[in-house]
């Protein structure tokens, strides 16, 4: 799974990287503890253009589909499983039309030992993004005026999948990585073969995990108000 994660500075580099056309003005800042339900930047393509316009926009973490009655449910949905997204009625639509790459610097893994659990930061060796497969969706609250800014509500969840290698030996789910030549292929909007990108996607997840560093940090990691660079400095191992 992937319930914290990082993004020290990753929003202006990912302009070029990613090829961005428009970059949100009301982005977030830059965060050491997202937590479910934050904000945090995301990259999509509008298919309400043509060509699609590729944007960087803000988002609430937690997917709130277009059909549910309040947005609370999103607080339960930060992670979907890339293997059963097409059984999901939460998950189905926006993997056809709605993929999104969430752009980070590491994440956070918690793993299970004797004396409780340990938490590690996970990220590129070379500091480099780390992107992760995603699914947004837009939800309209009925409650405001049709000229209020805030009636739409754009919210994402993080794709993932069985943990392989060294990672694996932390938690049993990972996030499902891109690498950045896949990015295209993955935000295309009018793509008919979504189950095959999505199988190319899970299958080359791994090549990206094995690239990845982990480091023994903080338990401060674990209270979600905690903010800050010292969060992924590493330490003792407290396992």
């Amino acid at each position: 799974m992937c319930g914290r994660f990082v993004v020290a500075r990753v929003a202006s580099e990912l302009v070029g990287l990613l090829n961005i056309d428009v970059e949100s003005e009301e982005l977030p800042p830059p965060s050491y503890n997202v937590a479910p339900t934050d904000r945090a930047a995301i990259v999509l393509d509008s298919a309400k253009t043509d060509p699609p316009v590729r944007r960087l926009e803000s988002a609430r973490w937690g997917l709130v589909p277009s059909w549910a009655k309040d947005p609370s449910v999103g607080a339960r949905a930060f992670n979907a499983r890339a293997e059963e997204l097409e059984d999901k009625p939460m998950f189905r639509r926006a993997l056809e039309k709605h993929r999104a790459i969430v752009p980070a610097s590491g994440y956070y893994e918690w793993k299970t030992t004797p004396e409780g659990k340990v938490p590690h930061y996970i990220r590129p060796e070379d500091g480099s993004p780390l992107l992760l497969a995603g699914l947004y969706e837009w939800w309209r609250d009925k409650t405001k005026a049709a000229d209020d800014p805030e009636r739409w509500l754009l919210s994402f969840t993080i794709l993932t999948r069985d943990a392989i290698g060294e990672l694996g030996s932390i938690h049993d789910r990972m996030p499902l990585f891109l690498d950045a030549d896949f990015a295209d292929a993955w935000l295309d909007t009018d793509t008919d073969n979504v189950r095959d990108i999505l199988d190319a996607a899970i299958d080359a997840a791994p090549a990206v995990a094995d690239t990845l560093r982990n480091d023994v940090v903080s338990k401060a990691v674990g209270n979600s108000r905690n903010e800050g660079p010292e969060l992924i400095e590493p330490v003792e191992d407290q396992g």
